[in-house]
């Protein structure tokens, strides 16, 4: 039987409450087990980069609210969310990736440091620059996403909507290089994004891992992810 192919998890951390604890949903995990894949938690030292490169077949970037550098926003101020370890690290590990063409997929913030590191640009508060926008940082609010028709996910997903969660502030709003959107809300929010050029580099705005175990059509990117990891 072959080896299960070893994902990389890079955590969270309480940001809201000083940055002492690392975090991670319980449902990361068991997407990449339930998809064939074994995760592993990845912390903030510089340290980890080379190993994560070197001995494990792909990464997952998770959600988080931390601030990336002021000139990936289109606000000249920058990001209203806190500083964090976990961004040059995370960055590390996703431009050696990027450059070994090891499967990717960024959920949330983690789909936001993907597009900027290929040229896209944020807003750092989406209701503050588009009030005419559907609520999108609501823990208990679903809401439908339109797929791109034969994007890759659209491929992996084979439907052309999701309903899906949603609860963050910032958001891709501008695209460049290599990245296209694969998904869009009513509203016309980015909700997904694909590197072309990659082995699988995949983002999705909304958390997907907090949808497993509901039947799902999504789970289907998970296990498209753990089998470009193979």
């Amino acid at each position: 039987m072959p080896a299960s192919p070893r994902i990389a998890v890079i955590l969270d951390e309480n940001t809201s409450g000083g940055g002492h604890r690392y975090e991670a949903a319980k449902g990361y995990f068991r997407a990449v087990r339930d998809a064939g894949g074994l995760p592993f938690g990845v912390p903030y030292f510089s340290e980890v980069v080379e190993v994560v490169l070197d001995e494990f077949d792909g990464v997952l970037s998770t959600g988080g609210r931390f601030a990336c550098p002021a000139d990936w926003y289109i606000e000249v101020e920058g990001s209203k969310a806190p500083p964090s370890e976990r961004f040059e690290v995370e960055r590390a590990i996703l431009l050696g990736a990027l450059e070994r063409s090891k499967a990717i997929l960024g959920l949330c913030a983690g789909m936001q440091m993907l597009a900027c590191l290929n040229g896209c640009r944020l807003t750092r508060d989406l209701h503050e620059r588009y009030p005419e926008a559907i609520e999108h940082d609501r823990r208990d609010y679903l809401h439908p996403v339109a797929l791109e028709p034969g994007s890759a996910l659209a491929g992996l997903v084979q439907a052309p909507s999701l309903l899906v969660n949603s609860f963050h502030r910032e958001a891709v709003v501008q695209v460049a290089g290599p990245v296209s959107p694969s998904a869009h809300a009513a509203d016309g929010v980015i909700e997904a994004i694909e590197v072309a050029g990659q082995r699988f580099a995949l983002g999705l705005q909304w958390h997907q891992e907090l949808l497993i175990g509901t039947s799902h059509p999504g789970d289907a990117i998970f296990e498209g992810f753990v089998e470009a990891c193979s």
